[in-house]
């Protein structure tokens, strides 16, 4: 699933492509807006919050997009073959005389009044890699439910926006506990910490065409991917299992001996290792 530093790129390659330029192509292919017709209106920016994408164009509104697991959106110059999928899973295609943007397999796809954007994205958390980060906020929103497995509520983007699964395995491992460890258990210096190093990760990232966050170009994740494969740290075989409920699991890779604490629960799915952590979804 893309996560905040590639959403962040992904609205950078946007923006640039179209922001300040008429639309001369606008087609919605999706039955709510087979009819709506964007065309002949200015494109003024494209942000990015969270994992979310707010393109406005002029008279007020916003398209707002998602790319959930494997949606993206590609740039293409006039003439160039388009090669982001078939026809068929195109959901959007936003064009001027310059360049064409075409959204494939967009699961969320929906046109508001920029005015009513919070409609969309208002439930979230402090952005990351937002004008509006906050964190003491963003701390005080994942301790608020002190209970809670660390990784989940690493994940849950009413807490803080733009966390991925890949970030919240580096995070749990740069800290040391497991991501497993309630919330509310975190020592109160890892715990303190927690929103800088969430930050620095993303921040570190949201330029980098392959995800880094073991600052090694040979071997560039601690934990995401590598289960079955000693720990960078200590040796120790890493592990993976799967955490959350339902349609919400995601794997998580931890040290079981850099990161003491709670193990994943009995019975509790054990992944096959080999699981790819490279990016980066356009």
């Amino acid at each position: 699933m893309p996560e905040g530093d590639t959403v962040w790129q992904a609205t950078r390659r946007l923006h640039n492509a179209l922001a300040g330029h008429v639309l001369t192509v606008s087609d919605l292919r999706v039955p709510k807006y087979a009819l709506t017709d964007l065309t002949g209106r200015t494109v003024l920016s494209v942000v990015p919050r969270g994992k979310h994408l707010l393109t406005r164009v002029e008279g007020g509104l916003t398209l707002h997009s998602h790319l959930r697991m494997d949606g993206s959106w590609k740039i293409y110059a006039p003439g160039e073959r388009w090669r982001g999928g078939p026809a068929h899973q195109i959901r959007a295609i936003l064009g001027t005389e310059e360049r064409t943007a075409v959204g494939y397999r967009l699961p969320v796809l929906e046109l508001l009044h920029t005015a009513d954007e919070d409609r969309a994205v208002g439930h979230l958390g402090p952005d990351l890699l937002g004008p509006d980060w906050d964190p003491d906020k963003a701390l005080a929103n994942l301790l608020g439910d002190p209970d809670r497995a660390l990784g989940e509520a690493l994940l849950d983007q009413r807490n803080l926006a733009g966390i991925g699964n890949v970030f919240k395995s580096e995070i749990c491992f740069l800290l040391r506990v497991t991501p497993w460890l309630p919330v509310g258990a975190l020592p109160t210096e890892y715990a303190a910490h927690l929103p800088a190093v969430s930050k620095k990760l993303l921040e570190f990232n949201r330029e980098r065409p392959t995800r880094v966050t073991t600052g090694r170009s040979d071997q560039t994740l601690f934990v995401y991917g590598r289960a079955g494969r000693p720990c960078l740290r200590c040796g120790t075989r890493i592990r993976v299992a799967n955490q959350g409920d339902g349609s919400r699991e995601r794997p998580t890779y931890w040290c079981p001996s850099c990161q003491p604490g709670p193990s994943p629960r009995p019975g509790t799915s054990q992944r096959p290792s080999g699981t790819s952590a490279s990016r980066k979804t356009n």
